[in-house]
């Protein structure tokens, strides 16, 4: 049925209402205090990702985003809450590549994080680094994987714990290069690093902004970044992929928020993530820990977060990878 053109004047407003509407209410947002959930304690690399953010945005925008850490679980807490949370853009997910590992390594999550959370930004990916103690009579990748392959089983490779992203990086090692090593998971990259510099373990796989210190200091080797490229922070170290080709293992950190989040919300959250990836500043402190910016679109970074969580999946599957109980 065809309305007369007198008739759809008198209804075109109100069709174009609800649209004007949202767009209005975007550009009001945000009306009051957002919540950034962190799933990982205070002084995290997630931690310190979502305060970097969470500064600019409040400085920004005029209303403050507040940090909240909910460790626990591996991350899900946090998701969890996230995903059970009000869909209106006032609680957003500091969204880490442990909930892309996460999906594949628990049974039984009440959520599902690729279906529950909607993707906003991509921020940062950073470097995880081979290093290992001084006393191990290696100082290249070629060097570890002979040594490894000499000796058998008698190297122990730490982990911040199991299922971290640590420990894949360390798994998908040996499975790219046909080497045993025994892993020792740790509560935290805190001890794990601890017991690497009194050599009770050999070799750990931590994120850059773990061990980045001991390394400019000499206490500890760096054989190699994970990443498919050099780290700025550590020019002069090779990637692992420059003697395993193909290799690549990183930290990458992005916001999310619950789906059903209104699509005018997530674009301008997007696109002042995206301005702040633009200022020399951010980039500095990123660059600090080794982290490179991640500009993109909503649909960017949600491919990022399928990809990875596919990638993931085998290795938790082909390594019988079970989390802590």
């Amino acid at each position: 049925m065809k309305l007369a053109r007198r008739q759809f004047l008198h209804l075109a407003p109100a069709i174009a209402l609800p649209v004007v509407s949202r767009i209005a209410w975007a550009q009001t947002y945000p009306a009051r205090p957002v919540r950034i959930v962190v799933g990982l304690t205070a002084g995290s690399a997630s931690d310190i990702v979502a305060r970097i953010m969470g500064q600019w945005l409040s400085e920004r925008l005029g209303q403050q985003f507040i940090v909240e850490n909910r460790p626990g679980a591996g991350t899900n807490i946090a998701a969890e809450a996230v995903v059970r949370s009000v869909p209106d853009g006032y609680t957003l997910l500091l969204a880490a590549s442990p909930n892309a590992i996460n999906a594949s390594l628990y049974d039984k999550l009440s959520f599902n994080f690729i279906s529950d959370i909607a993707p906003v930004a991509a921020i940062s990916r950073e470097p995880n680094v081979i290093v290992v103690n001084p006393s191990l009579p290696t100082r290249t990748v070629p060097e570890l994987i002979a040594y490894a392959k000499a000796n058998p089983g008698r190297i122990n490779m730490a982990s911040a714990g199991n299922g971290t992203t640590s420990h894949l990086a360390g798994e998908l090692f040996k499975m790219m290069t046909g080497v045993n090593m025994v892993h020792v998971p740790y509560r935290g990259g805190g001890p794990a690093l601890t017991d690497l510099l009194a050599g009770q373990v050999q070799v750990f796989f931590p994120p850059m902004v773990v061990p980045v210190g001991q390394i400019r200091a000499g206490k500890l080797r760096a054989l190699a970044v994970t990443t498919a490229t050099r780290s700025e922070a550590l020019p002069d170290v090779p990637t692992v992929g420059e003697f395993v080709p193909g290799y690549e293992a990183s930290v990458w950190f992005g916001l999310g928020v619950p789906k059903g989040t209104p699509a005018e919300v997530i674009n301008r959250l997007n696109q002042e993530t995206n301005a702040a990836l633009t200022d020399i500043k951010i980039k500095v402190r990123m660059a600090e820990s080794g982290g490179t910016v991640l500009p993109g679109s909503p649909a960017d970074f949600g491919k990022l977060i399928a990809e990875e969580t596919d990638k993931w999946r085998k290795v938790v599957r082909e390594a019988n990878i079970k989390p802590e109980s």
